[in-house]
């Protein structure tokens, strides 16, 4: 494998660890599920967004279904979250901090995936931005609560923003490794900034602060 192949699957399996995490601790969280609850939302959370990026890039079967890796880490990751649930609630934000690794490695991994496969400047931004949230909007939608991505403070942004950066520093030359990894600090950066001041995207004109 090339260097740019090694830091893409390793970047997409950290960010499945980290998605496959919030999803399962989403689950016991939100929706107080058994085991099987757990494990399966987390690897839904885990995988969704990559799923929905390669059926679009045509990229088929999905490199979920073609790599055993990305299943075992989501199912893995789900476990750790179940065994150590307790634990781990007693943290301010695990939730919260998990989801914001996942969606800036995501963002960012699904980039270079369009990119490699041919996907122009825009195209790979959107579909960047379509990993990161895809799965996390798939939880939501099954534990019944408006999807983060048209709710939270600064989510969907941030992904477009690290995208952009793996796009831009690629086309510039700057190889694989040193964009993927400016992309992914810089959309961590915004997601976490915006969790901790609770700055929202632009409101349409009247609407209230608050509901």
């Amino acid at each position: 494998m090339t260097t740019a192949a090694v830091t893409a699957l390793v970047l997409d399996l950290a960010g499945t660890f980290a998605f496959a995490l919030n999803g399962a601790l989403t689950a016991v969280r939100a929706a107080r599920l058994d085991i099987v609850g757990v494990i399966t939302l987390g690897m839904i959370t885990a995988l969704g967004g990559g799923i929905v990026r390669d059926v679009l890039l045509g990229a088929l079967p999905p490199a979920t279904f073609n790599d055993w890796r990305y299943l075992a880490v989501a199912a893995v990751g789900g476990l750790v979250a179940f065994a150590l649930s307790r634990q781990l609630e007693r943290l301010a934000t695990p939730i919260e901090i998990f989801d914001a690794l996942g969606l800036s490695l995501f963002a960012v991994t699904g980039a270079a995936k369009a990119m490699a496969l041919g996907a122009g400047a825009g195209q790979a931004i959107l579909l960047g931005a379509i990993t990161a949230v895809g799965g996390g909007t798939i939880r939501d939608v099954l534990v019944r609560r408006v999807p983060t991505v048209l709710s939270s403070e600064l989510y969907a942004i941030p992904a477009l923003l690290g995208a952009a950066v793996v796009v831009v520093g690629t086309r510039t030359g700057f190889g694989a490794l040193l964009p993927a990894l400016a992309g992914a600090a810089v959309c961590l950066l915004v997601r976490l900034l915006g969790l901790r001041f609770r700055l929202d995207a632009p409101h349409p004109p009247g609407r209230p602060d608050t509901p």
